[in-house]
């Protein structure tokens, strides 16, 4: 409670008064409920903004967006940091000592609906920002590349901005690496500044934020900052929007999120905002009514993919303001309803069982690579940076639809072998065109102990600052693939796309193509081009390292090449335990020794599954094997007998 509530904190500047979330707080107290309270930092009051105008955000060009929605104040303004550290510290010290109040919500959903800031505030932090990084205009002007070819050479600091509106709409793709960089750090420093209050005052409430928004570097903020992350999951999100893409995943899209936020903490979470009804803003009603069942499937769907908690948003459907459509358990009458009664039940199976799954360990041996430079880079060489989403979802769906559990994890300079040992199958699918040195024998080292990894085009070709090497693509991990690469082209629909038959099937290549070259006398073509001018020649290549195996596809990965993949590398699917269909999810769980197994239904229909050992299911405490027909959107929570 209290995310947005600046205001009834604090109605005029300086003047603080508590009384409404005293009365809150007590009436959770008295039906024994915990509360966890939002630093109100997300919404600053009116008086704030009409009298220091200097704290709202601007657009890249220049102009200040108004007070009246949420999320319109910038991080670096030192006025607005003073405000904020001022009405946190006021909360933390008259909630220190309230035992019903058990932690802290940092501001709301950092990063969401502006990720990009552009204050006086923001160019003067950002000048600073380089200055510590660099040292010297040289050694920017040396990172910043392009400075030379465009005459964009700086002779003095104050010569240093965010991007601003250009001619071509072109920016200097180096200094917009560091700027989504600058960003980040901005937005953690944020974060950062009201858990060191919090935590200053009280060692009894734990500190925490929301989302998953772009430009900010989850991983590292909950690593330094947060006691752990919350996530708030919508899987009907914009549901409307048909995918009608081969095999789409519709809700199943949140298990990628889901996935992804595991990451973040190296596995256990909260959900601070589980879908609890149909959803949207004033200006656009989104998300339909969940039907029957999808309520309790999307719960045991967080739960399954590492979620201890899980509060649903909200209890109340609001009667006024901008997110009047934003159902929760009750609707605006209060009266009861078939959404109540299904998450009564859900609540109380998880009651039931909850000892045996709380603080279990998500387990799977093949994990996803991703990376925030890449990302980051991606998005103004966005046609590599299209890529990098295509074919990330492209093994997402094969993993699901082959009932393969995936982790994903975030590559870092840091990072040793000892995190990506324990996957027998990594694929690094976005399209790494920044690979470091550094990496490529992280990498190296891992096929050499016994992995198996997937590459895919565009791999390899610049460094840390977005800038080419002049290395034969694709640089630093040629020597562990064994190929180079001979020509390469982009697929834009000017001429037709060329097929390519891999291991004996035949698929149209999508986005982009490379020929490949092999550089020495083990590697194995896998796949070659078919009607192109380069026909014949090598579109997938397989080559053993030591104990280990490494594959290059000169292409972008869509479901059918990604599952022909799967395939051949024999991935563990779990097959000695289950016969399901395609609708059903699976997620391992591990606690104590013991295993267990979640299968979530995402079709409306009845599924027919076969066990092939006895399992006991955990919700009925009943013994299952053989035949079982799973009805829509139902869930099974097994162990084995």
């Amino acid at each position: 409670m209290a995310e947005f509530a600046w205001s009834i904190f604090e109605p005029i500047e300086g003047t603080f008064e508590f009384d409404l979330f005293d009365r809150a707080i007590q009436l959770a107290k008295k039906y024994d409920l915990k509360v966890i309270i939002g630093t109100p930092t997300a919404t600053p009051p009116a008086w704030l903004t009409d009298k220091y105008p200097e704290v709202l955000n601007v657009s890249r060009e220049g102009v200040r967006y108004n007070h009246g929605s949420r999320r319109h104040y910038n991080y670096n303004s030192e006025i607005y940091r003073t405000f904020s550290k001022r009405i946190v510290l006021e909360m933390v010290e008259h909630y220190k000592s309230n035992s019903t109040v058990v932690g802290w919500q940092i501001d709301n959903e950092i990063n969401c609906e502006m990720n990009v800031f552009y204050s006086n505030a923001d160019h003067d932090s950002f000048r600073q920002w380089v200055k510590n990084k660099y040292q010297t205009l040289e050694g920017l002007n040396d990172a910043w590349g392009g400075t030379v070819f465009w005459n964009q050479t700086y002779t003095d600091w104050k010569q240093i901005y965010l991007t601003r509106p250009t001619v071509t709409h072109s920016y200097n793709p180096h200094q917009l690496l560091d700027e989504k960089r600058f960003i980040s750090d901005s937005a953690i420093s944020f974060v950062q500044m009201q858990a060191n209050i919090i935590r200053s005052i009280t060692d009894k409430q734990w500190v925490t934020t929301n989302g998953m928004f772009g430009h900010l570097d989850n991983h590292r903020m909950t690593k330094e900052v947060l006691d752990f992350y919350a996530y708030d999951s919508y899987p009907n999100f914009n549901k409307v929007i048909e995918d009608k893409s081969m095999m789409p995943l519709h809700d199943r899209k949140w298990s990628m999120n889901l996935s992804t936020v595991r990451s973040f903490g190296g596995g256990n979470f909260a959900i601070f905002e589980q879908q609890a009804g149909p959803g949207g803003w004033v200006n656009r009603l989104e998300q339909p009514t969940p039907r029957p069942g999808q309520l309790r499937l999307w719960t045991y769907q967080s739960i399954a993919h590492g979620a201890d908690l899980v509060l649903y948003f909200r209890w109340r459907t609001a009667t006024k303001g901008s997110e009047i459509y934003w159902h929760g358990i009750n609707d605006y009458h209060n009266l009861p309803n078939r959404r109540i009664t299904e998450l009564k039940q859900t609540s109380e199976e998880i009651h039931k069982i909850g000892n045996t799954i709380f603080h279990s360990e998500y387990i799977s041996d093949a994990a996803i690579l991703t990376d925030y430079p890449n990302e980051w880079d991606g998005e103004e060489d966005n046609w590599y940076g299209h890529f990098i989403k295509e074919s990330k979802e492209a093994w997402f769906k094969a993993f699901q639809y082959h009932h393969i559990p995936v982790d994903f994890v975030n590559i870092t300079q840091e990072m040793s072998l000892e995190t990506l040992a324990k996957y027998r199958i990594l694929v690094y699918p976005p399209h790494p065109a920044i690979l470091t040195e550094t990496t490529a024998h992280l990498l190296t080292r891992y096929v050499e102990q016994g992995g198996t990894i997937i590459f895919g085009a565009r791999t390899g070709y610049k460094d840390l600052t977005g800038q080419t090497y002049m290395k034969a693509f694709p640089g630093y991990i040629k020597d562990l693939v064994g190929v180079t690469v001979e020509e390469y082209t982009l697929l834009n629909g000017w001429q037709e796309n060329p097929d390519v038959n891999l291991l004996n099937k035949q698929f149209k290549t999508t986005g982009f193509n490379e020929v490949l070259q092999p550089e020495v006398e083990n590697v194995e073509v896998m796949g070659t081009y078919l009607n192109a001018h380069y026909e014949g020649k090598p579109a997938l290549t397989k080559r053993s390292v030591s104990t280990g195996t490494a594959y290059y596809y000169g292409s972008v990965f869509n479901y059918q090449t990604a599952s022909i993949l799967l395939e051949d590398m024999e991935a563990t699917n779990y097959q000695h335990l289950f016969i399901l269909t395609p609708d059903i999810e699976l997620a391992v769980r591990k606690k104590d020794g013991v295993s267990i197994y979640l299968l979530l239904n995402y079709s409306y229909q009845s599924q027919h599954i076969q066990l092939k050992a006895e399992m006991e299911n955990l919700l009925d405490n009943q013994t299952c094997s053989g035949s079982i027909t799973l009805t829509g959107y139902d869930v099974l929570v097994l162990k084995e007998k």
